[in-house]
C-alpha cells in the first residue's frame, strides 16, 4: 500500500502578497511544494492531491503536474470554494472567507481511499517527517480512527516578519494527542507588552492573540504544522462534524469562524473514536509566511543540497 499525500494549496497567500505555493525558492526554480513532493516519493507515496481553487486552476497545473514529476507519482487536482457545503447548507450572507483547513481536506475525498497525509503547501517539513509518517500509515491500513501527526517545537516554527497560527498540542504519557488547540496571532514581542490579563510583561516572551487580547505561551510547547496523517474514515466523520459546525448559530453569525483540523481531531478523541499518535521526528521545519522569509528559505535549501540532501536541479530536467 502507498499512502496518498493531500496538499492544502488553495490559500492566496493574502498576507504574503502572491501565489507563495508556486514561488522559486530552489536553485533551479523548485518551489516547496517540489521538495514536499521529492521527499513523499523517496518516503513510498504513491499519489499526491493538490486542493486549489478554480481561480488560479490553470496557472497552478501548467506548472504542478504529473509530467513535472516524472511518472513518480499520481497526480490529482480537486477544489475548495466557498460554496462547496453538504445538502442543505448555503453561504450565510456576507460571508467571504474560506471553511478552513479541515474543509479543504474535505474536499480530497472522492479521489483518497488509503491512509494520507496533510500539509500545508508552503511549509518546508524535511525527509524524515515524510518517512515516519509514511511509515506509520501503512502500518495502519485497514483501520479506523489510527490518526498520526509530527510535532514541532513552538520557537522553531515562528516567523521574524509577522504572526503565525499554530495548533497548540498536548500529550500524554504513551504518545497520544489529548488535545490541540488552534493559537492565533502568534509572535515574539520585541518590547514590553500588556497581557490581557492586565499585567505587565517582558520583551522576548512569545504570545498568541485572541479576543481578549495578547496571552503569553510556552516557546517549548509541541505545535502541529498541519503534518497529520489520516485513515480514510475521516472524510465521513469530517462531513458529519461539519454539518454540526454549520448548525451552529455563532459559527454562522461570525463571518471568521473556520472549521479547522484540530476542531475535528479534538472532537474525534473525546468522542472515543479516534486516536492521534504525535510522531517524533529531528525534522526541521521552516516556511514561507511573509515575503521577508524568502531569502532564508532559499539559503536553507541552498545549504541543504550543498551538503548532498537534495540534488541540484531536483527533477533533472
Amino acid at each position: 500500500m502507498k499512502p496518498t499525500l493531500v496538499v492544502l494549496a488553495a490559500g492566496m497567500g493574502s498576507r504574503y502578497g502572491s501565489l507563495k505555493q508556486m514561488d522559486a525558492v530552489g536553485p533551479c526554480g523548485e518551489a516547496i511544494i517540489d521538495y514536499s513532493i521529492y521527499d513523499a516519493i523517496r518516503a513510498g507515496f504513491g499519489k499526491v492531491v493538490f486542493v486549489i481553487r478554480h481561480l488560479f486552476e490553470k496557472e497552478f497545473k501548467e506548472v504542478f503536474s504529473a509530467e513535472r514529476f516524472g511518472g513518480k507519482i499520481e497526480v490529482e487536482f480537486v477544489f475548495q470554494e466557498l460554496d462547496y457545503l453538504p445538502e442543505g447548507f448555503t453561504v450565510p450572507e456576507g460571508r467571504v472567507k474560506p471553511w478552513g483547513t479541515n474543509h479543504a481536506v474535505m474536499m480530497a475525498a472522492p479521489v483518497v481511499d488509503t491512509p494520507f497525509a496533510v500539509i500545508n503547501s508552503d511549509d518546508f517539513y524535511g525527509h524524515e517527517g515524510y518517512q515516519v509518517l509514511g511509515d506509520y500509515l501503512r502500518s495502519v491500513e485497514g483501520k479506523k480512527g489510527a490518526y498520526s501527526m509530527c510535532g514541532y517545537y513552538l520557537k522553531n516554527t515562528l516567523s521574524d516578519f509577522g504572526s503565525v497560527s499554530r495548533g497548540e498540542c498536548s500529550v500524554d504519557a504513551g504518545g497520544n494527542l489529548t488535545g490541540m488547540v488552534e493559537r492565533l496571532g502568534i509572535e515574539r514581542q520585541k518590547g514590553p507588552w500588556a497581557c490581557a490579563c492586565g499585567k505587565s510583561r517582558e520583551a522576548g516572551e512569545v504570545t498568541y492573540k485572541d479576543e481578549e487580547g495578547l496571552h503569553p505561551i510556552s516557546e517549548d510547547c509541541i505545535v502541529s504544522m498541519n503534518l497529520f496523517g489520516f485513515t480514510p474514515d475521516y472524510f465521513a466523520e469530517s462531513e458529519r462534524l461539519f454539518k454540526v459546525f454549520l448548525s451552529d448559530p455563532a459559527n454562522l453569525a461570525n463571518p471568521k469562524a473556520e472549521f479547522f483540523i484540530p476542531l475535528a481531531v479534538n472532537s474525534l478523541i473525546s468522542e472515543g473514536k479516534a486516536s492521534m499518535k504525535v510522531l517524533s521526528s529531528a525534522a526541521k521545519w521552516f516556511g514561507v509566511t511573509y515575503k521577508e522569509d524568502k531569502p532564508d528559505v532559499v539559503a536553507k535549501i541552498r545549504a541543504l543540497v550543498d551538503a548532498g540532501v537534495y540534488p541540484e536541479n531536483l527533477w533533472g530536467k
